[in-house]
C-alpha cells in the first residue's frame, strides 16, 4: 500500500483551495415530454447575501434538434421579496444558425445545450440582501412548445 507523501497533500490542498464555485445560484427544471406550455412560468427562487458586487444572469436552454425554430424568445421577470419589479424584458435567444441550421451551444447527438447572457441583466446590482426571484416564460406562438427539453437559469457574481 503507497503512502501519502506531503508533497501528494500540499498539492491536493493548492487545488481545492483554487477550486471556486463557479455560480452563486444555478438550477435547470426538465419539461415532461419535451414540452414547455405557456401556463407554466418557470420561477426561480435565489438568495443574495452579498451586496457589494454586480451579478450577471445567463439562461441556460437545452433543446434538441427537432426544435422547430431557430430562437426562443423568452419574458423574463426579476422581483424581489416585496414583489417589487427590478428587471422585465422579452430577450431573443438563438439557438440555430438561421442560415445553415447548425445548432449552438455544447451538443451531443441531437441534443444541445446553451449558455445564454440575459442582455439586461449583466450588471445587477442588489440594494439589499434577501430573496429574490426570477421568472421565465416564453413567447412562442405554439402552445406547447416542442423540442425544450429543459430551462434554467444561472446568477453568477461579477469579479470586483
Amino acid at each position: 500500500m503507497k503512502s501519502i507523501t506531503p508533497v501528494s497533500v500540499l498539492l491536493l490542498f493548492l487545488v481545492a483551495a483554487t477550486c471556486k464555485k463557479s455560480s452563486d445560484f444555478k438550477e435547470i427544471r426538465d419539461f415532461p415530454k419535451n414540452e414547455w406550455l405557456i401556463a407554466h412560468k418557470q420561477t426561480f427562487e435565489f438568495t443574495i447575501t452579498d451586496t457589494a458586487p454586480t451579478y450577471r444572469f445567463n439562461y441556460l436552454v437545452r433543446n434538441s434538434i427537432s426544435y422547430p425554430f431557430y430562437n426562443l424568445y423568452l419574458q423574463q421577470k426579476l422581483v424581489d421579496s416585496s414583489g417589487n419589479l427590478l428587471s422585465g424584458s422579452m430577450d431573443e435567444v438563438i439557438l440555430f444558425d438561421e442560415k445553415s441550421g447548425k445548432p449552438y451551444g455544447d451538443g451531443m447527438g441531437d441534443i444541445f445545450d446553451c449558455r445564454i447572457q440575459a442582455p439586461k441583466l449583466q450588471a445587477m446590482k442588489f440594494s439589499k440582501p434577501g430573496k429574490y426571484r426570477w421568472i421565465l416564460s416564453h413567447n412562442m406562438r405554439p402552445d406547447p412548445l416542442t423540442g425544450i427539453m429543459s430551462i434554467g437559469v444561472e446568477v453568477i457574481r461579477n469579479p470586483q
